[in-house]
């Protein structure tokens, strides 16, 4: 079998979705690591107005159009921008800050959930029945679980940061379901480009409020490293498997990926900072999970029919199928 059929095989796509949630949930211990030397707003905006411009130039040498036309491809921008570049990022660098980034990617796990319940409040073919919002309450009741104080400093101090980061993840969540009736012809990664771009400039305008400097930062090889992985791998690399795997699978599949983060940040915090995440962070992440299974309930069922039909088409794409007068299958690779 060559290169090109295994990635093109389930077990190749099944690669790329491990790939993706490696990228992005490692993203969080380096960001984490960041914050030692970079002020938070401007950190986020550095990295996101570097991929931005790699990935604009990615669009212009592979796509028919580069630059948004229409006042609702602007208007798509903007939302995806401010909302799920510039104040989804925002909030969770400030809140990382103060907690671990293992259990930042817990609390943001609960965007997918919060998708589903702004989808059923603000979209006309979207609705949440009973079922759902047990669903919605047990992924609420888990982020709780994480924020609640308890009776030592350590922990009534984490109050606030993981009010922000959830506050980052309604963010992401309200901005993806905004932007599903905004319908547009722009190449899927010149959108990104643009929100990337326009998401920087917000950034770049919320560190100038909050006084924060250039002179700051703090060069350090750990530094560099992190804003080069961020950018680079979190951000260009990362969004590069993000459109192969809409292509796909489409967008209900590739969400799913929210739920493999929280396991590589916290296997990488402890493998790189020494974190380990309690055990009220995991019962946390438990309750979230549940409550994702709960709303997502019916698209499980159509991933695993998916699933299915994808391999069979694959099998049947480069393998000759053979049966013996017993009616036993055999299969031989196509170029044999």
């Amino acid at each position: 079998m060559s290169l090109t059929d295994t990635l093109r095989s389930p077990r190749g796509t099944a690669a790329m979705f491990v790939a993706l949630a490696a990228f992005w949930g490692t993203s969080f211990v380096a960001i984490e690591t960041g914050l030692h030397a970079f002020p938070p707003l401007l950190f986020a905006g550095l990295r996101y107005a570097i991929a931005g411009g790699i990935v604009l130039l990615y669009a212009v040498l592979t796509t028919d159009r580069w630059l948004p036309r229409s006042r609702g491809e602007w208007l798509s921008v903007g939302v995806s921008g401010v909302l799920v570049i510039a104040l989804y990022h925002a909030l969770l660098y400030l809140g990382e800050l103060h907690v671990s980034g293992a259990v930042a990617a817990v609390v943001i796990s609960i965007a997918p959930v919060l998708t589903a319940v702004f989808a059923s409040v603000l979209l006309p073919d979207e609705s949440l029945g009973r079922v759902e919002l047990v669903g919605f309450g047990l992924g609420v009741l888990g982020v709780a679980v994480i924020a609640a104080p308890s009776g030592d400093a350590i922990g009534a101090a984490t109050v606030v940061p993981v009010l922000l980061i959830l506050g980052g993840a309604v963010a992401f969540a309200l901005g993806g379901v905004l932007t599903r009736p905004l319908k547009t012809s722009l190449p899927l990664r010149s959108m990104q480009a643009w929100t990337m771009l326009l998401g920087a400039g917000v950034l770049f305008a919320g560190a100038a409020l909050r006084g924060e400097s250039v002179a700051a930062i703090h060069w350090t090889p750990n530094a560099i490293v992190s804003l080069v992985y961020l950018t680079v791998v979190s951000g260009v690399v990362a969004f590069l498997i993000y459109f192969e795997l809409l292509d796909r699978a489409g967008p209900s599949t590739v969400h799913l990926v929210s739920y493999l983060e929280p396991v590589v940040a916290t296997l990488m915090s402890f493998a790189v900072l020494g974190d380990v995440v309690g055990p009220r962070a995991l019962v946390g992440f438990l309750a979230v999970f549940a409550g994702f299974a709960v709303v997502e309930r019916d698209r499980f069922a159509v991933l695993d029919a998916t699933r299915e039909r994808a391999r069979l088409a694959y099998v049947r794409l480069v393998h000759s199928e053979h049966v013996s007068p017993d009616g036993r299958r055999s299969y031989e690779h196509a170029d044999d």
